[in-house]
């Protein structure tokens, strides 16, 4: 039998809260890179283009990026109507969420993670 001791469990539940919201948290959508002191340049890690300390750009897989990092420029739709699916598209670095039956129908979004 295991024995469940009530005076802490507001600790534990503070503690479960704070594994959630970490957890939340933890999405790939950013990394980041450390710059050498005196670099002038970077290259972006999936199109191999050089850019200056300072710039900003968007590459082919849909990152923002800086020589300090990227971030994804879209947002990944988490809960939509079950009739519903989200399809990537690439030239837009966006979801576009429809009707499983009618691409022509948008569907609503009601969470998304990133951007």
């Amino acid at each position: 039998m295991v024995s469940f001791d009530i005076v802490n469990l507001p600790k534990y539940l503070a503690l479960a809260l704070l594994l959630y919201t970490l957890l939340s948290l933890a999405n790939a959508q950013c990394f980041s890179r450390e710059l050498k002191p005196g670099q002038t340049h970077c290259q972006d890690s999936v199109d191999k283009t050089w850019h200056r300390v300072g710039s900003k750009w968007r590459n082919s897989a849909c990152m923002d990026c800086s020589c300090e990092g990227c971030c994804a420029a879209y947002s990944t739709p988490t809960s939509f109507p079950s009739d519903c699916v989200s399809v990537f598209d690439s030239k837009a670095c966006k979801y576009i969420v429809h009707k499983k039956n009618n691409p022509s129908e948008l569907c609503p979004v009601f969470g998304a993670v990133g951007k």
